[in-house]
């Protein structure tokens, strides 16, 4: 199968390495290696942005996700580190192997101590992590949060996938045009402190009190932990407890799978409609077998891509996180910071049958 590259207008919204001990942590690390040797990160930030400014070469940058063995969160990685090779810097990933709320701080904590030029981190609770973070940016270090925020006031920008209202109000949307417009739904979602997925589900729960949805029914917002078995016991639980249910929205890669994999082996498929965000390869099978008609993602590709170039940008004083300064993105082209620091990648895309072997990740 080839790997195609998504228009300008889809690519933006579709929507594993060599193994090291952290010596703080006792984590993952990968790496992989620019074309020159990294230089520390600076004590102090520029007084103002200077666009014309050059990349810096030899930039440090680490990639901290919410968990190190979330496939979707890998390929995400990946493509940053391999970003840091055209600005010859150095990029690698580390984390914890659970999403639990306080597993990242000891790893912010170790990469501070590094010095680090940039950490990138996609938060699993946008609080617990912001003292680390604080400390890490009095040190001179950019911080980059992606895919999940974390507090605006502990980083210097966010990349999100897509604007969280347009994720939220979309999948209710999708789900709706499948089951008629009637019926019980759940959500199945990540951990309950993940900042993506909540604000995803509140714009959920809003987008349900427009007249069009009064015939929808949300009765239970489930927790899978991000974690593949019990996203699939907890799909059993709703199925179990709810026997009216018409429909489950999981906006998270790890739960959609594992509930699409339950939902395969049993009575309820083709009964009960599911989507969600999830990454074609980890989909296919599901929406060739039947399971799964349509869902949603962005490329997590282009994401890492922009989170690391974003990255590089600060870390050089190219920008300073402002709201208006305009980011140049390598082949992404130029992205313009929003407010509150947020550089959005682009609209939604809704994978098919009819589209889903055209793509290859």
């Amino acid at each position: 199968m080839m790997t195609r590259t998504l228009p300008r207008f889809a690519s933006a919204f579709l929507a594993a390495g060599a193994l090291l001990a952290l010596a703080a942590c006792g984590g993952t690390t990968k790496d992989s290696p620019g074309t020159a040797s990294a230089a520390p990160a600076q004590s102090s930030a520029p007084a103002s942005a200077n666009p014309a400014a050059p990349l810096k070469q030899g930039l440090k940058l680490a990639f901290l996700p919410k968990q190190i063995n979330n496939p979707y969160l890998t390929i995400l990685d990946n493509a940053g580190i391999e970003a840091a090779k055209e600005f010859a810097g150095t990029a690698k990933e580390v984390g914890p192997s659970d999403a639990s709320a306080s597993s990242q701080i000891s790893y912010i904590n170790t990469l501070t101590q590094q010095g680090q030029d940039a950490i990138l981190i996609s938060a699993n609770d946008a609080n617990a992590v912001c003292g680390p973070l604080k400390q890490a940016r009095d040190k001179g270090i950019k911080i980059v949060a992606y895919d999940s925020d974390a507090a605006p006031e502990c980083r210097d920008l966010f990349i999100n996938q897509a604007s969280s209202e347009e994720v939220g109000r979309s999948q209710v949307k999708l789900l709706s045009d499948m089951i008629g417009g009637k019926g019980e739904i759940a959500i199945l979602s990540a951990t309950a402190n993940a900042t993506n997925q909540n604000t995803w589900i509140e714009f959920m729960k809003d987008e349900l009190t427009k007249p069009e949805y009064k015939d929808l029914k949300l009765v239970k917002v489930a927790y899978g932990d991000d974690d593949d078995q019990k996203s699939f016991q907890q799909t059993q639980g709703l199925l179990q407890a709810y026997p009216d249910l018409k429909g489950i929205i999981s906006p998270t890669t790890v739960g959609v799978s594992a509930a699409a994999r339950y939902i395969s082996g049993s009575k309820y498929k083709g009964e009960v409609v599911l989507t969600g965000l999830g990454t074609p390869n980890q989909m296919k099978q599901f929406v060739k077998d039947g399971t799964v008609r349509k869902f949603a993602l962005w490329n997590p590709k282009d994401l890492g891509y922009l989170a690391a170039y974003a990255a590089a940008a600060l870390s050089s004083g190219q920008i300073t996180g402002a709201e208006g300064e305009t980011l140049k993105a390598g082949r992404l082209g130029e992205r313009t910071i929003g407010k509150n620091g947020e550089i959005i990648l682009g609209p939604p895309f809704t994978f098919d049958a009819s589209n889903i072997d055209e793509f290859d990740f």
